[in-house]
């Protein structure tokens, strides 16, 4: 077991030890650049989609769907407990280099959720299947097949196995800590619901997801509101207080800037997972016009994942005075007890409601992304077995990780193992670049001419290896 670990320790000082931050940041300003900043440009149309509730058959996930459950893949522990941390670690100056992570990686995952879109293909049973597998494969050629079938694995490992046990085991230990309620019946419930979800396929869970997620996000942004204007005449001083230490001038935790814009840009990247392959699967499932819409759909959801969410959190801790600057605490600890100091000892019992949604927004979404790497390795009707027994794997899993705490450690891997998907998935992103761009300078000659809404014709890219029957001409 100790060569083991000292394996994955290795994966993870390779990958997310000195290479990915610095390529997901050099790439972000490349796309930035090249595509004319299409983040800022297009940002208006982003929220045209949270409009786009209906598909062209009435069946398939629309675009507002995919959105959404996007947002509540992303949407997780990370923006109430990581947020803590990066601020406990690295001072105030963290949220500045996390928003401008987040800016910076709105353009990734337009480019990533484009080629999701454009090299989807449509299944027997009319529903939509792509993601990081499929447009390495289908985008790079049969050679790389070998890069789509590791990209898969790791995917379904460390996401619906890995990250699913740590999510039951958030849950139980929010509901013990507050309510008093066993580990175990916080296990059967996890395991039920989401029995009942997941078996339901895509379609149930992009269901749920329409419910869940606005109540999610309404229900903390209506916390952060109320402590930011309980405290409006502060709030002031906490912005001048994180630009000062995002650049060094008022340094409260030792390595000064250096350590804000690590634990800022590793907690943003963690957070909002733009450029790690992961959004792309769901955004392949939309039913949408033209790659670049849902391209640019899922850049809203980086926007609302860091910008908004991840702020409330950082501006109810730094609000209140049970912050201590470099003191190691739990992060859900310290969103909480300032909360607390904020609202009064009933705060803790909503957000513990807030937990709860948000991780169980990230279990359906952590178990899709498992299901869809196992479609693209047994492709056809053989996939329906080895879904079974993922869907029965998961439920298990969410068992254990609820009622045995210790039993997450086995996971250890998950984090190794999504920095080689990402480290993949930016390969494939920087290879396939010049086709994403070919699809935005369509998308953006076709709104010069006063078309509303663009509208991809296949056959104006003939050499693309794309599922004809995902895009039938709607011209």
């Amino acid at each position: 077991m100790e060569y083991i670990h000292a394996f994955f320790d290795l994966i993870s000082d390779l990958t997310w030890g000195w290479a990915l931050i610095p390529m997901l940041i050099i790439f972000g300003l490349l796309f930035s650049t090249v595509s004319g900043w299409a983040q800022f440009r297009y940002f208006g149309r982003m929220f045209k989609s949270l409009r786009n509730d209906k598909s062209a058959d009435g069946k398939s996930i629309t675009g507002r769907q995919a959105l959404l459950v996007s947002i509540g893949g992303r949407v997780g522990g990370g923006n109430i407990a990581g947020v803590a941390v990066a601020i406990s670690l690295g001072g105030p100056g963290a949220v500045f280099w996390m928003w401008v992570v987040a800016l910076i990686g709105m353009v990734t995952s337009i480019v990533e959720c484009t080629l999701a879109q454009l090299y989807k293909h449509k299944t027997h049973d009319g529903h939509f299947r792509g993601g990081s597998a499929r447009f390495i494969l289908h985008g790079l050629g049969k050679r790389y097949r070998w890069m789509a079938v590791v990209y898969s694995v790791c995917l379904m490992i460390s996401f619906s196995i890995g990250f699913n046990a740590f999510q039951g085991n958030t849950v139980a230990g929010a509901i013990l800590d507050s309510i008093g309620i066993e580990r175990l019946w916080t296990g059967i419930a996890l395991a039920m619901i989401g029995g009942i979800i997941i078996f339901g396929g895509i379609k149930r869970i992009s269901q749920a997801a329409d419910v869940i997620i606005p109540v999610m996000a309404l229900l903390y942004l209506l916390l952060a509101v109320i402590v930011i204007i309980s405290n409006v005449g502060e709030v002031p001083a906490v912005i001048v207080s994180i630009v000062k230490n995002a650049f060094g001038l008022d340094s409260v935790v030792g390595g000064g800037m250096g350590v804000a814009i690590a634990q800022g840009m590793r907690r943003g990247l963690f957070s909002n997972e733009a450029g790690l392959g992961s959004a792309p699967n769901v955004a392949a499932t939309a039913d949408v016009k033209h790659p670049v819409t849902q391209g640019i759909a899922q850049s809203l959801s980086v926007f609302i994942d860091t910008i908004i969410i991840c702020s409330c959190t950082a501006f109810i801790i730094l609000l209140g005075n049970v912050y201590v600057p470099g003191a190691e605490i739990d992060g859900v600890v310290l969103t909480q007890q300032s909360l607390v100091y904020h609202l009064g000892s009933w705060a803790q019992y909503l957000l513990t409601f807030a937990i709860l949604l948000f991780s169980f927004s990230s279990i359906i979404y952590n178990y899709y992304l498992g299901e869809n790497a196992l479609s693209f390795l047994f492709y056809g009707k053989k996939e329906r077995l080895p879904i079974f027994f993922l869907r029965i794997a998961v439920i298990a899993i969410l068992f254990l990780g609820a009622t045995a705490p210790g039993a997450t450690s086995v996971f250890f891997f998950s984090d190794p193992l999504m920095g080689v998907l990402a480290l993949l998935n930016l390969l494939a992103l920087i290879m396939l670049f010049p086709q994403a761009m070919r699809l935005l300078n369509d998308y953006r000659n076709q709104l010069k001419q006063g078309i509303d809404e663009p509208v991809f014709d296949p056959d104006q890219f003939p050499d693309l290896d794309i599922d004809r029957e995902a895009w039938k001409s709607r011209k």
